[in-house]
């Protein structure tokens, strides 16, 4: 299991990853995730739910590449969400089964 965090808001998740290193926006670059999941590790996990509206339900990944970058990628969690990118973050979390790089 990656480390999972509480956090009021999605934006203090991202405060606190940008404080730990990581700085890279992934949602600009989810190409390069998807192309080549192989070079990508999910190093931290934070789902955030909304109080009263699922469309406010997300989940934000602190990821680092085999090149040395980290960043984060926000997706929805919703039911209606559909990003492949978030896919294959998913598919990575299970399959190291926790173990991370850092």
């Amino acid at each position: 299991m990656k480390p999972m965090y509480h956090y009021t808001t999605v934006i203090e998740a991202l405060e606190d990853l940008k404080e730990k290193g990581f700085t890279y926006d992934f949602n600009i670059h989810q190409d390069d995730i998807k192309s080549n999941p192989h070079k990508f590790e999910v190093n931290h996990v934070y789902r955030y739910e909304g109080d009263t509206d699922p469309d406010e339900e997300s989940v934000v990944y602190g990821i680092s590449s085999d090149s040395g970058k980290k960043g984060v990628f926000v997706a929805g969690f919703s039911a209606n969400s559909n990003n492949d990118a978030a896919v294959v973050l998913e598919k990575l979390c299970i399959e190291t089964g926790g173990q991370s790089k850092l």
